[in-house]
């Protein structure tokens, strides 16, 4: 029987060297294909492909395959035919060699070819059959590619996802952009991202090929990885879908799309920008039903008893503040939800709007057709409103017409980007709103913060044992945490599931109101109001941590370790500035700017010298531009605000661009303040010290 089975095919020899014992019958003749090789020995012995894999491997003293790191420079040195007909896959190549992986070591055939072809020695390592034929038409045709990312998807699943009034588009080839495996996959990728509750998609193209990312609960997490030629496809797709240019690859682009999935509503917010291989595309994922009360939103009952307090009044500007992402929206909404009744008229100017609000006047922002903020609010005005929500205070003439409306009767609603309620003073001055009439017209401001909650299935009592980074941070607090996070199915291993709100809400009393008018500094405002009751985000992040609902980990994820690398220095400590510009002579006038100012300045040329300096030092604040070579400033403020060590590091940009959206897009992806070149030396470093200021609250 033995003889038979290794007469039949190697790999049952290399199974019973390996002291395997047969589970099942096995049926497999000398001619099978390797594929059904490999699914019958498979089967007979019990073994997954990986773990089949491994035992080829070690028998033959080879190497297992990654076929994720196959380089496209190696690839190309083998035909499509030759890799086909011996489902052979180059990985990576060398002046000598050529790494190839296979299913078959003993084809003495495929070796000697391949070194014919590539004029490079063969070295196999093993993978198997299945996975080899996927990448395979992954590399060499890319409408295969797709259709084998999506064959285990059940036949129906183009229908999960339904394109709400999609409309004409642009004419496209069928094979590239409308067959079903890119309509496909594009829509099981929409379908796992509402499924797992995630807030955004990214698409994000890289040398090697491309990564899927989802934002659940506030967090990034790599959801699957697509070769080039896949993204491609799928981009283009989800440009139809948002009515976009496909052709059009070199600038930015924003739309809009609903779909339906499993009968629920879904807006689709597309943005599109080029990078230097390829595009990167975010999707904002709205649930268009998606509206709470205000108790549902989770407030601390002393911040939301104030919160009502301050609404009830009818008149005046109530500020919400925070980075993208922080809730401020929903909170917003909430707020207008309870205050929409048959005798109050609610009307509202957004970009975009986000949910749909029944009984509320609703005006979408679109600059093309000559409605912006400013001449929405004008227009408004003259709609008899009650209350009015301006999605957000973006300029001035913006500002002023919200002032002038609070002043004569409206109760007027808005964001802000500031780091904390106090900031939103500050901010309004800087926008150039005189103080008397911020004192006047400013209510109360309310900043926001999004932390997640722990997995209700798994979290367990701490017991004092806490991991490193939370025994840390324990430390640094002065807190032990009740419970921990674990991880399991229900939370996908994270061990958080949803969030909570961190909230402090500043009211502008009598006394706060006359420290604004007279120009009191950031200080002496914050001390009134915390006299007059205001808790701080800090005070009020530890207190569900002490409830057992999240850790303190995410508190500083957040808000930023105490006394962590990156933070504000003490004010005994001569601020330390790190400076980041390509252009020599602009950074040397920064530079002599600030030292005249009574900073110390560290200089770094680009984006990833930026980020080397600030992995040894710290420093105070950072004056970013935004167009550099190897690393532009976008990318080192994503991941400055994305790094715990650096989260609360003040950013000021600097940059040239005339883009009137580049402010906003900034703004929204965590800095601090904007400034345009050419540098204006009073207004430079009036913005600079009011960044420290606020950083130092």
């Amino acid at each position: 029987m033995s003889a038979e089975r290794r007469s039949a095919h190697w790999l049952v020899d290399v199974l019973e060297r390996a002291s395997r014992a047969q589970v099942a019958p096995l049926d497999l003749n000398g001619g099978a294909s390797q594929e059904a090789a490999w699914a019958a020995v498979g089967a007979a012995y019990g073994l997954t492909p990986g773990e089949l894999a491994e035992l080829v491997a070690r028998h033959f003293r080879l190497a297992v395959a990654d076929l994720q790191t196959a380089q496209p420079r190696a690839v190309r040195l083998v035909t499509d035919g030759l890799a086909r007909r011996h489902v052979i896959l180059p990985l990576r190549e060398s002046d000598r060699e050529l790494v190839v992986a296979t299913a078959d070591p003993t084809n003495l055939e495929a070796e000697k070819e391949v070194g014919f072809v590539s004029g490079r020695t063969p070295v196999f390592a093993v993978a198997p059959p299945g996975a080899l034929q996927t990448a395979i038409g992954t590399w060499y045709a890319p409408n295969r590619l797709v259709a084998s990312l999506v064959e285990s998807v059940a036949e129906d699943a183009v229908d999960l996802v339904q394109l709400i009034d999609e409309g004409p588009v642009e004419e496209v080839t069928e094979e590239d952009v409308e067959s079903e495996p890119v309509v496909k996959l594009t829509a099981v990728i929409l379908r796992d991202a509402i499924v797992q509750r995630a807030s955004d998609i990214h698409f994000e193209p890289g040398r090697e090929g491309a990564v899927v990312r989802f934002r659940v609960d506030g967090v990034l997490k790599r959801h699957v990885l697509l070769p080039m030629p896949a993204l491609t496809r799928v981009l283009s797709r989800i440009k139809i879908m948002g009515r976009l240019d496909i052709a059009e690859r070199h600038r930015p682009q924003d739309g809009r799309a609903r779909v339906m999935v499993q009968g629920g509503e879904y807006d689709l917010r597309i943005s599109t920008v080029p990078t230097r291989d390829a595009e990167k595309a975010v999707i904002r994922i709205l649930n268009t039903r998606q509206t709470t009360s205000l108790e549902e939103c989770g407030l601390p009952a002393p911040e939301l008893e104030r919160l009502r307090q301050v609404v009830g009044q009818r008149d005046g500007i109530v500020v919400v503040t925070g980075p993208t992402g922080s809730g401020k929206t929903t909170t917003l909404y909430s707020t207008i939800r309870e205050l929409a009744t048959v005798e109050v008229n609610v009307m509202t100017v957004e970009d975009p709007v986000e949910y749909d609000l029944p009984g509320i006047t609703q005006i979408q922002v679109e600059p093309k057709r000559g409605v912006n903020f400013v001449s929405a609010l004008r227009a408004i005005l003259r709609q008899d409103p009650d209350v009015i929500l301006v999605g957000e205070i973006r300029d001035l003439e913006t500002a002023e017409v919200a002032v002038q409306a609070s002043m004569t009767g409206h109760l007027v609603l808005a964001t802000l980007h500031t780091n904390d309620a106090i900031g939103v003073i500050q901010r309004l001055v800087d926008l150039g709103l005189d103080r008397s009439s911020i004192a006047d017209s400013l209510r109360a401001a309310l900043a926001q913060r999004l932390v997640r909650r722990f997995c209700p299935s798994c979290a367990r009592p701490s017991e004092g044992r806490l991991p490193e980074a939370e025994a840390r941070l324990a430390a640094r607090y002065g807190l032990t945490p009740p419970k921990v996070a674990v991880g399991c199915a229900a939370c996908a291993h994270t061990g958080y599931l949803g969030r909570l709100p961190i909230v402090e809400v500043l009211t502008v009393d009598r006394r706060v109101r006359d420290l604004i008018a007279r120009g009191a500094t950031t200080s002496e405002m914050l001390d009134a109001a915390r006299a007059a009751g205001m808790r701080g985000l800090e005070d009020m992040a530890l207190e569900p941590v002490r409830a057992g609902l999240t850790s303190l980990s995410e508190i500083a994820r957040e808000l930023g370790e105490p006394s962590a690398a990156g933070a504000p220095a003490d004010e005994s400590d001569e601020p330390t500035i790190l400076l980041v510009d390509d252009d020599a002579v602009n950074r040397t006038l920064a530079r002599k700017l600030l030292q005249k100012n009574g900073y110390r300045v560290t200089e770094a040329g680009d984006g990833l010298e930026a980020l080397d300096r600030l992995a040894q030092e710290r420093f105070t604040l950072m004056v970013l531009d935004l167009d550099m070579p190897r690393m532009g400033g976008r990318e080192v403020l994503h991941r400055v605000r994305a790094d715990v060590a650096t989260v609360a590091l003040p950013v000021v940009v600097l940059t040239g661009t005339h883009d009137e959206n580049a402010e906003i897009e900034v703004m929204e992806a965590g800095a601090d303040d904007y400034v345009r070149k050419p540098i204006d030396p009073p207004r430079f470093a009036a913005r600079v010290k009011a960044a420290l200021r606020r950083a130092a609250v």
